[in-house]
């Protein structure tokens, strides 16, 4: 098995060991790392609260579909983690601007803590029908 790796500026860089996405060569399924609410150009916290945190994750995740050949609406299943769960209604007001019916599978976990104290984070799965860049 091989791994193509999938990277690009336009979502923050990786802030550990691990690659922005992942596809199996050959394969049309790609695995979406976290992101968390970096502004890709300083890799820095955006500011606000937790509208922005949400809408910053969204931009970063759709930065690294659109590098993967397609869309968040390829994603097929999205994590997603909070540190105050009562978010949870913010979250699903967000996502509904980001993303068509039908919508991907999703779960969503309350933890205690995030990188760089983000109060949110999301990884997912894409499927696409093409090759991706």
């Amino acid at each position: 098995m091989q791994k193509q790796i999938i990277s690009t500026d336009q979502a923050p860089q990786a802030i550990g060991t691990y690659s922005q996405a992942v596809c199996v060569t050959g394969g049309s399924t790609i695995y979406l790392s976290g992101q968390i609410p970096l502004i890709p150009e300083t890799m820095e916290m955006i500011k606000g609260g937790i509208s922005e945190q949400i809408n910053q994750v969204f931009k970063n995740l759709t930065a690294v579909c659109e590098k993967s050949g397609g869309s968040l609406n390829d994603i097929v299943k999205l994590n997603i983690f909070l540190t105050d769960l009562s978010n949870f209604p913010v979250v699903n007001e967000i996502m509904a601007q980001y993303f068509d019916k039908p919508y991907p599978a999703r779960a969503a976990v309350g933890i205690k803590e995030l990188p760089k104290g983000a109060e949110v984070e999301m990884d997912g799965i894409m499927v696409i029908e093409t090759n991706h860049s």
